[in-house]
């Protein structure tokens, strides 16, 4: 792989992946992708090129997700708890 490239994204691999498609960001997780920002499409090359980008990381989610053999009906939102820290300020 050349040294400018990028990794390609594999949904659910790791914690720490991260790509971005305009100022759209998905955030690779082991267990969820979470996906931040905006992204518009206008009537030339370069959406298409975003929307190529979109489709075909979407896709690869989709394929991920068909790909489990005991996917739940849902997974519970898990929240890392919480710790109480004096005001540094007062």
């Amino acid at each position: 792989m050349p040294a400018h490239a990028k990794p390609a994204f594999s949904p659910f691999a790791d914690d720490a992946a991260v790509q971005t498609i305009g100022d759209l960001t998905l955030e690779n997780g082991t267990a969820r992708i979470a996906l931040h920002g905006s992204l518009d499409f206008a009537r030339d090359r370069e959406s298409l090129e975003r929307a190529r980008a979109l489709a075909k990381t979407l896709s690869a989610i989709v394929a991920a997700l068909e790909g489990e053999v005991d996917l739940p009906e849902r997974t519970e939102e898990v929240r890392a708890a919480t710790k109480a820290v004096k005001n540094p300020f007062g």
